[in-house]
């Protein structure tokens, strides 16, 4: 059985309701660390297409913006990137950004690196980029701004970035710049944890391809976390294609507890002679209980009765739903099927009852409740969700924008 792959995703999904009329804005001004005003910088917004530059006086002003909640990225040659984090509740605001001169050239970068670079590039991007059909068309455009390590002892790789990112995205159309906080990647459990702040630009191509991008983007959001928690935010889940159930552990009756496995395994080693004879009573009996350790402490069950919305999701703030669970959420995607390569090599797929069809099924975990969400499908705290199944399949290669619009159905 191929061991499932789980992954936290941080990515900052950040948009808040729109129940208010006004457009707001974030209006500042970027300086160096003396004060001088620096033109020409970039200014974008994370998960957006929002962005600009500052002008000779180092101003800039992003608009057209609703009340929630932004991250601000800002990128100069020859300075650090910046982030600055920025709410907007019912009116406009403005911000100080002071960016750090970069001490750190690509050549140093380059001259210093691991002979097994390459390698780790590799599962770096398998992991984070990811392995679907889109991924193919994926590329990092900078891959020498990313450090690499791995900790052998702990068999944990990790990468980070002083940098943007630029990566190329010729399946959806879109080129990203992404502020890599942080990716690491466990071989022991497998659990991989990424997070980041993207900025989404569109390519340019001909009529052909751009309908190409557009049916590729409605592809990725139909059925992604984005389209689940706004169709949570709307109360239209289940007529949008998304069954919810809950996935119950219980602990396993089969097997014993610890004390009594660590105990019959100390027996049968005590006073061992150093020549092991094969085939006797005893070894067959210390491989039993060794089978026996290896066996799950808990069982997960299927409960198949739909969860009602109104037990799951409540409205404790103007601008946020709030969700609360137990156990695990088993989340089935009726409208689009797992491909082969999905089911059969990913290492993602989950199990499902014989009588569901091929379905795309992911599993939500709940690491901090509860769990807060707008209305255009962002998460405030990413950190407090853990994804399998399908969800964890896909990554940066299947993202679009929060400001994506998909077409209107006919």
């Amino acid at each position: 059985m191929m061991m499932r792959h789980l992954t936290l995703c941080f990515i900052f999904l950040l948009l808040s309701s729109g129940l208010y009329a006004q457009n707001l804005a974030i209006t500042g001004v970027v300086k160096d660390k003396k004060g001088v005003e620096l033109p020409g910088a970039g200014v974008y917004l994370s998960n957006y297409k929002n962005a600009t530059s500052t002008n000779a006086e180092g101003k800039f002003t992003l608009g057209n913006l609703k009340p929630g909640n932004y991250d601000v990225l800002v990128q100069m040659i020859g300075y650090l990137p910046y982030t600055k984090n920025v709410v907007l509740s019912d009116k406009s605001t403005s911000i100080q950004v002071i960016l750090q001169e970069n001490p750190i050239q690509l050549d140093e970068v380059v001259i210093r690196t691991d002979p097994n670079r390459e390698k780790y590039l590799q599962v770096f991007k398998e992991f984070f980029i990811g392995k679907t059909p889109n991924a193919e068309k994926c590329k990092i455009l900078n891959p020498a701004v990313l450090r690499v390590d791995y900790d052998k002892e702990r068999k944990i790789l990790t990468v980070k970035s002083d940098d943007f990112l630029i990566i190329e995205n010729k399946a959806l159309g879109y080129k990203l710049r992404y502020m890599l906080q942080f990716f690491e990647y466990n071989y022991n459990t497998r659990i991989v944890y990424y997070s980041g702040l993207p900025n989404f630009e569109e390519m340019k191509g001909s009529k052909g391809t751009r309908n190409r991008w557009v049916q590729k983007r409605e592809t990725a959001y139909y059925g992604s976390t984005q389209h689940f928690f706004k169709s949570l935010y709307a109360g239209t889940s289940k007529g949008e294609g998304f069954m919810l159930h809950k996935l119950i552990k219980i602990p396993n009756s089969q097997r014993p507890s610890d004390a009594i496995i660590n105990a019959e395994i100390t027996k049968l080693t005590k006073n061992r002679n150093v020549v092991i004879r094969i085939n006797t009573p005893t070894n067959d009996s210390l491989r039993y209980w060794m089978k026996i350790r290896e066996m799950p402490k808990e069982i997960s069950t299927l409960n198949r009765q739909e969860i009602l919305l109104d037990t799951l999701v409540k409205q404790q703030y103007r601008d946020l739903k709030t969700l609360r669970f137990k156990d695990q959420l088993y989340v089935i995607y009726t409208k689009e099927r797992e491909s082969t390569a999905y089911s059969n090599m990913s290492g993602h797929a989950v199990s499902r009852p014989l009588d569901i069809p091929n379905y795309q099924i992911s599993i939500v975990n709940m690491l901090q409740s509860p769990v807060h969400f707008y209305e255009h499908g962002g998460v405030y705290e990413p950190k407090s969700l853990l994804f399998e199944g399908f969800w964890a399949f896909e990554k940066i290669a299947d993202m679009v924008p929060m400001d994506y619009v998909p077409l209107p159905k006919k």
